[in-house]
């Protein structure tokens, strides 16, 4: 009896909620410790913890530079926190189960449903393996390639463990790096921004990572039958395609007269480009020095942060199917449409409610985060917006304030960073999940809009 009370006060929101909450509390204990620090100090408990969230958040903003900071001990703490968070702690719990062949009840196939945002409860374990195995198959594909790059720069040993590293932050579209040592503190990417192998193996996986595992379940079914596929993977690929090439062409017309891009060469230039549109899929690296960005570049960037990846990813954000049904319905009333289409698929009320709800609180957010960290830290509010919608979209991405705002405001990012990863309705229903719908019986008046 007691313990059907207790699963009763544990909804798949409150334990995914908690399960990360817990990850990062024994991330940032470890992250605490004397041997988790180069120098053998203690690190303070707000930026091991800062730092413990936005590994579990596959962010990537950072208080302290990873390599120059963090002992191997520490970047291995900070490189599990990444994978967890980044294919989800119930992932690795259902698949464990299936391994040692224990049964696996409605329950957790409900929690891992909500924590993948799967459609159903059906098929769910299968999904848990092909996740697994996408994910180790791509990782170990990416360090490969970045190894031919890396064991040449760094030798055999510190070479792999490098490309490993890396491939499992791009990834998981977490944005840590190990280049402190090599271009200098929070330089990222920068040391590589003339080889294409890197930048484009390093952009491959974050595009991989941030389509979502259900749509490449689908593009493997299917194959390329383009007709087969569901509308979510018809909406991920195109939407993903169209926001990739408008920051590319924006940000290279932008930059074009600018010393981050005057002399390279064009093909460097379109890499650059591309690779600072890729990131935003909220991957967090980048190859270019941002504080030398234009203003207009900056301003393409914060959205394309917000949006992020897709549903069921390594990737935060509001997610490309958010924005695209949000286009969907404002252009359905343009039309004076009474139904909302998408590749000629009629989307629900509820899900249009939803989308909504989510896009006024990213909003609210943002805003609201800004001013705050904006007044505390007397701070400019351009750097301010960029750093949180890094932070609420799990970016990482950053124009170097990070480190030198208050304790407060590392509070503000790391929850904002929270809220990102797992999700702000998820976090709301599992503090109140126990709010039932209803069928409003009140009359319907109009009210006078625009």
């Amino acid at each position: 009896m007691k313990d059907k009370k207790f699963k009763s006060k544990f909804s798949p929101t409150k334990i995914i909620a908690l399960g990360y909450l817990c990850i990062i509390a024994i991330g940032t204990l470890l992250l605490t410790m004397p041997f988790s620090s180069r120098s053998g100090e203690i690190t303070p408990f707000i930026d091991s913890l800062f730092t413990a969230t936005s590994a579990t958040c596959v962010t990537g903003l950072v208080v302290y530079d990873t390599y120059t900071h963090w002992s191997i001990f520490g970047q291995l703490v900070i490189l599990t926190m990444i994978q967890l968070g980044g294919i989800g702690f119930m992932t690795l719990s259902v698949l464990a189960l299936s391994v040692t062949k224990r049964k696996i009840g409605l329950r957790q196939r409900s929690i891992m449903q909500e924590s993948v945002s799967a459609n159903q409860v059906g098929g769910i374990v299968r999904m848990t393996r092909f996740i697994f195995v996408t994910t180790v198959i791509f990782e170990v594909f990416g360090a490969i390639l970045l190894s031919t790059q890396f064991c040449k720069e760094f030798g055999i040993i510190k070479g792999l463990y490098f490309s490993v590293f890396h491939s499992v932050s791009a990834f998981c579209n977490a944005g840590f790096d190990l280049m402190g040592g090599y271009s200098g503190e929070f330089s990222s990417l920068t040391g590589f921004a003339d080889n294409y192998v890197v930048s484009y193996s390093i952009c491959f996986l974050i595009i991989v990572g941030g389509l979502g595992f259900f749509v490449l379940a689908d593009l493997y079914k299917h194959k390329f039958k383009i007709r087969r596929y569901a509308l979510t993977t018809k909406i991920v690929l195109t939407s993903t395609a169209f926001l990739l090439i408008l920051g590319t062409v924006v940000i290279a017309v932008a930059e074009a007269d600018n010393k981050n891009f005057e002399n390279l060469p064009l093909m460097q230039r379109i890499t650059a480009a591309f690779f600072q549109s890729t990131t935003t899929r909220t991957a967090g690296f980048n190859t270019v020095d941002l504080n030398l960005l234009t203003d207009a570049s900056i301003l393409i960037m914060i959205p394309l942060m917000l949006i992020g990846g897709s549903p069921g990813s390594t990737a935060g954000g509001l997610k490309t199917t958010t924005i695209t049904l949000m286009l969907s319905s404002i252009i359905s009333t343009f039309k004076r449409k009474k139904a909302v289409e998408c590749y000629k698929r009629r989307i629900s009320n509820d899900l249009l409610l939803h989308l909504t709800a989510l896009v006024a609180l990213f909003t609210v957010l943002l805003i609201s985060s800004s001013i705050l960290i904006s007044i505390v830290d007397d701070t400019p509010i351009k750097s301010v917006l960029f750093e949180t919608a890094s932070a609420l979209g799990t970016v990482g991405l950053s124009l170097g304030i990070t480190p030198s705002l208050s304790s407060f405001s590392h509070i503000i990012l790391a929850l904002l960073m929270y809220l990102g990863r797992v999700g702000c309705f998820t976090v709301l229903f599992a503090i109140k999940d126990n709010v039932k719908g209803y069928v409003s019986k009140y009359p319907v008046e109009n009210v006078t809009i625009g």
